[in-house]
């Protein structure tokens, strides 16, 4: 974990709880973390589960690898410990959006076991659940894949520090969810995810309607 630098600094409690939050939503906070190679598939699990979570009434948010790295970590790269702090800095964002009450999907390859360990370890001591959800995909089929021609950058020698080509990558050996994109189809995979969270007390499925009024109230606030 990292080291705390900053000295004199103490965490500020509000009047209004965790488990308050958990109350307005209806719902529990907690990060749903995809891990998997490039093309695997996570990205595109993230963005149908999320729709599926919005249809009954759920509250979630997509942290997307490209997306952060186009905003609060565009000052990383892919070195080691780039990718180490680019893990580290996610997993607090994330860690944030559980104590708000909201489901954090997580996209990132983050290779390095021991860096999504750091992230586990980092919400187990905040009480916050932390879902692994290894999305596996051989490499023969992410390179055919290869929706944004990251691979055959790769092997031309284009891309250094490439997961699955010239970096590793280091599989979980103990997710709670085990998806085979290979092998699956994307509507298969959301409703196991759907199927762990409801069985796991975070969600309780419910169809969302909005109502005349409901339109109406956001419209003139």
């Amino acid at each position: 974990m990292a080291n705390q630098k900053a000295t004199n600094v103490t965490w500020q409690d509000g009047e209004i709880s965790r488990e308050d939050r958990f109350s307005i939503l209806r719902q529990r906070g907690a990060t749903i973390w995809f891990t998997g190679l490039s093309g695997s598939g996570k990205s595109t699990i993230a963005i149908a589960l999320e729709h599926a979570l919005f249809q009954i009434g759920k509250l979630s948010y997509r942290l997307d690898g490209d997306n952060v790295r186009l905003g609060i970590n565009k000052n990383l790269g892919f070195s080691e410990a780039d990718r180490k702090e680019n893990i580290r800095r996610i997993g607090e964002v994330a860690k944030l959006f559980g104590d708000a009450g909201v489901l954090s999907l997580s996209s990132f390859i983050s290779p390095y076991k021991a860096d999504r360990d750091e992230v586990r370890q980092l919400h187990d001591q905040a009480g916050l659940d932390f879902i692994e959800v290894f999305v596996d995909c051989s490499l023969a089929v992410a390179e055919e894949r290869d929706p944004k021609g990251l691979y055959k950058k790769a092997r031309a020698g284009e891309i250094k520090n490439f997961t699955g080509i010239d970096d590793p990558y280091q599989a979980p050996s103990k997710p709670e969810i085990h998806l085979h994109t290979d092998r699956m189809t994307v509507e298969e995979e959301v409703q196991i995810v759907l199927d762990h969270l409801q069985g796991n007390g975070l969600i309780v499925k419910q169809p969302f309607t909005r109502t005349e009024d409901d339109v109406a109230a956001v419209a003139s606030s």
